[in-house]
């Protein structure tokens, strides 16, 4: 896992987007916002923090052409797009990589 500051350059969402020279976040500090993670190469591990945690819902999405389709271009534009989540949410990367923006309380 790599954690650093987002450049906030709007372009291809499926960029890094690292600041120049790259400014690192560390675990303890995304810990403070409320950030936990874990690497889980078991299923049965995602089950067990799932349960701890208190998760009822949950869904497997493809995010590639292949499993979106259609919907591919708008769907990875939507993920790119600031929003807010009501309830904790857990993610699960079964293959490829992810990329989260996290807003620090400082930065409102």
């Amino acid at each position: 896992m790599l954690a650093y500051i987002f450049d906030n350059d709007g372009s291809d969402q499926r960029l890094p987007h690292v600041t120049e020279p790259p400014l690192p976040v560390s675990e303890a500090e995304l810990k403070e916002l409320g950030v936990l993670y874990w690497r889980a190469d078991d299923p049965e591990v995602v089950e067990s923090v799932a349960k701890e945690r208190g998760y009822k819902n949950r869904d497997t999405i493809n995010v590639s052409r292949a499993g979106l389709g259609d919907l591919y271009e708008s769907k990875i534009k939507g993920f790119f797009e600031e929003h807010m989540h009501e309830d904790e949410e857990i993610r699960y990367i079964l293959d490829g990589t992810g990329y989260f923006d996290v807003r620090r309380t400082r930065d409102g």
